[in-house]
């Protein structure tokens, strides 16, 4: 018998997309009845001037196995969405073969296969049915599904009156504890708090592992997929670009991203002699441009412009939280007592942060100065980075409302031509 339980070839979906015409101009009904025969000649003669195809799948191929958990990373529009929604049956491809080898649960959107004037006990028997299971075998889970969501007090609430997060909780719950052989999961465990991300991990952890499920997991939260998953598709503008180990995907994926999460760029003033200009905040394992997974390093890259030389030149860093207490601050003061001065022009400085933040917001403030302490250019607050709540943590900096913990790290200097 074979292993595989997903076997996708040659898949793609096409749209048909319209142009914008301008504004349209509002007709009475004695004007649609009288133009309609006319525009329905003109669609039977010719097609449509104003649309043209789009393609938000073409030519993916894939085979997922029992027991894998396959990640899918791409950018937004690259078609992993759509991917899905093929999968579970909710949209027709235009061309390819899908075969599924099970019965197939999804949690797609908050609130999919809910209906919101029944309540959440009767969407839970309604998901049930949907899936081919008897209503004695949805009763006998029923208590662990309704504990695991957290919403005991609320279950015979039309769904209507539930929160964006409870409607998350529940959802996943049911797809989770209904015995689907295949369980496709797409980027909506975002809404939870952390907490429940935490548990919905651990959960889909024990469906691949435990029970030998397959689950397809889509995210841009690169920490998870690289901690859940055993293989992973890369998609970029609706083509696969790679398929492999997560360590490979990633990579390449990392790679075609540039990992910048954020950047500052400055019109700098004539007079200015001493400037920052340019300041680049880098990770490897960015969450899709917004924020940082726990345990990956933090890159900063500062551009200065100077005037004239300077024999000594420091530049300062600090890290506040949002609230903007103090938690760490470093310079480049110790490889300034091994270098020969600045001269006048464009200068780059590189420093690695470890992986040392706690999940929350974080704010950098930049000053340059000299020994004796004058101020030449500051960018306070300005720009910052987040921390991602899914991954290991190294280290967690407590809250230090007595001062910013100082640490020296190398500053790398480079001369920008």
């Amino acid at each position: 018998m074979s292993d595989i339980a997903i076997r996708v070839g040659n898949l793609g979906k096409r749209y048909k997309l319209r142009r914008a015409q301008g504004p349209a101009r509002y007709r009475t009904l004695r004007e649609e009845l009288l133009q309609a025969p006319g525009r329905l000649w003109s669609a039977l003669r010719t097609k449509s001037s104003d649309e043209e195809d789009f393609w938000a799948l073409q030519d993916v191929s894939f085979e997922v196995k029992q027991g894998e958990v396959l990640g899918v990373i791409g950018r937004n529009g690259a078609g992993k969405s759509t991917l899905l929604k093929i999968l579970s049956r909710i949209v027709e491809p235009t061309e390819g073969v899908v075969d599924l080898y099970g019965r197939v649960g999804s949690l797609l959107e908050v609130g999919t296969g809910f209906h919101p004037e029944l309540t959440g006990r009767e969407n839970i028997f309604l998901s049930g049915a949907m899936l081919g299971l008897k209503r004695h075998e949805v009763r006998k889970r029923l208590d662990e599904i309704v504990t695991f969501a957290e919403v005991e007090q609320f279950i015979d609430t039309p769904c209507k009156y539930y929160s964006s997060g409870m409607y998350t909780r529940l959802g996943f719950s049911v797809a989770a504890h209904l015995d689907a052989e295949i369980l496709l999961v797409d980027e909506v465990l975002a809404v939870g708090d952390a907490a429940f991300q935490k548990r919905c991990l651990g959960k889909i952890e024990s469906i691949a592992s435990l029970q030998g499920r397959i689950v397809l997991f889509v995210s841009h939260n690169i920490a998870a997929v690289r901690r859940l998953c055993t293989r992973a598709l890369y998609l970029k503008g609706g083509r696969l670009l790679a398929n492999g180990s997560v360590d490979e995907v990633v990579e390449k994926y990392a790679a075609e991203q540039g990992a910048v999460l954020t950047e500052l760029i400055r019109n700098l003033r004539p007079e200015m002699i001493c400037a920052i200009d340019s300041i680049r905040v880098k990770g490897v394992w960015a969450a899709d441009h917004t924020s940082f997974a726990f345990g990956q390093p933090i890159e900063l890259e500062i551009g200065i412009s100077l005037g004239r030389a300077f024999r000594t030149l420091q530049a300062a860093l600090r890290i506040s939280t949002s609230e903007g207490i103090p938690l760490l601050t470093t310079s480049n003061f110790d490889s300034l007592r091994r270098g020969g001065g600045l001269s006048a022009g464009r200068h780059r400085f590189k420093v690695l942060i470890p992986p040392i933040f706690a999940p929350g917001h974080y704010k950098l403030t930049l000053a340059l100065c000299d020994p004796q302490r004058e101020l030449f250019d500051q960018l306070e607050e300005k720009i910052g980075f987040s921390v991602d709540r899914v991954g290991s943590l190294l280290l967690e900096l407590n809250d230090n409302r007595q001062g910013a913990i100082e640490l020296v790290l190398p500053w790398q200097h480079e001369v920008v031509p």
